[in-house]
Order: structure tokens, then sequence, then C-alpha cells
């Protein structure tokens, strides 16, 4: 185990889900399954939607209809979340944990990719 996996702020701990959005919840809860039902985890001062049950592996989930929107917001929508999944993605493996984005389409899913192939992305089917 390294120094980084033993630092307090490492230790996964449960907080309320931030959302108030049942569908996506459920599909945090159920799809990797969810080690927290109901709940979130707090790991490094970052919120993710799921620590997967059995393996230290943190889940971003996306129920986003992306595969209903114009160019123009698809465009904005892969230009807000890869910077994000990106800050996500290294502050869970600084802390000794895989990462995961779990996406509703695989047109959501190419987007992605395109923009970073280096994102672990997971087509979840979860409807919104």
């Amino acid at each position: 185990m390294t120094a980084e996996r033993r630092r307090p702020a490492c230790e996964p701990r449960p907080v309320p889900q931030a959302g108030e959005d049942p569908p996506h919840n459920e599909c945090a809860d159920k799809f990797p399954p969810n080690r927290y039902p109901g709940m979130d985890v707090l790991v490094d001062g970052k919120r993710f939607d799921a620590l997967q049950a059995g393996v230290r592996v943190l889940w971003e989930i996306k129920t986003h209809r992306f595969d209903t929107y114009n160019a123009f917001i698809r465009r904005q929508t892969i230009l807000e979340q890869v910077p994000l999944l990106q800050e996500e993605r290294d502050k869970a493996e600084a802390c000794g944990y895989g990462f995961v984005v779990g996406v509703s389409t695989e047109e959501h899913k190419a987007a992605l990719e395109a923009e970073d192939r280096f994102l672990n992305i997971v087509v979840t089917g979860c409807k919104r």
C-alpha cells in the first residue's frame, strides 16, 4: 500500500447524494453496483457517484440524453465534461482507485473518447 492510499483524504466517506435526480441516483446505485447505495462517496475532497462494491473503482455517472442534443449542445456538453472528468480521474488515481465514467448512450461515449481516449467509459444504458 502506498503512502497516497493511506492519506486520510483518500479514505472513502459516504455522503448524501448531491442531486435530486432519481433516475441518475438509481443508475449510480445499481450499475456499478454502488458499495454505498443511496449515497455518493467523498474521496480527496471530490464527490463521486459511486464506489464500486468489491473493488477500488470510483464512478461518475452521466445520464444525459446526449443523442437527442443538437450538434452545438453536444459540443458544449463535451467541452464542459472532459476537464471535470479528467480532474476526477486524476484524484481517483492519486488515491489508488480506478475511475470509470458511465454514460447512457454510445454517442456520448464516442464524443468523450474523441476528446480523451484515456478515459475509461462504459455505456450503462440508464434512462432519464
